[in-house]
């Protein structure tokens, strides 16, 4: 299961319709790839459909989905929203992580 603050929420709604897509029937597109600093990097992007090997979630409100492989590394995941002076964007609290850059963009298990 991944987890969205409501900070996270907030701005997830946001984007998604500024960018077109309903956040009532629509979906927040989560995984995992290769690359970054630290080995892997999150992706991050709006769907308006799933794959039949696609792990579905609901949290406050956000629909999720997640790749089959990706979920391995994501479970347990918050999504979060920040938009202090240290930088804008969403990080990903990954419990699973063993490291993270520094700008935590990508990790490592």
């Amino acid at each position: 299961m991944i987890k969205v603050s409501e900070q996270a929420k907030k701005k997830v709604i946001e984007l998604m319709t500024d960018d077109g897509y309903n956040s009532d029937t629509d979906f927040v597109r989560v995984g995992v790839k290769s690359g970054g600093c630290s080995g892997l990097s999150y992706d991050l992007k709006f769907d308006n459909s799933h794959l039949e090997d696609d792990k579905v979630f609901e949290d406050n409100g956000i629909k999720i989905i997640v790749d089959k492989k990706s979920f391995l590394y994501l479970i347990g995941t918050t999504l979060e929203y920040s938009g202090g002076l240290n930088g804008t964007g969403f990080v990903f609290n990954n419990p699973n992580a063993n490291r993270t850059c520094g700008c935590g963009e990508s990790f490592s298990l």
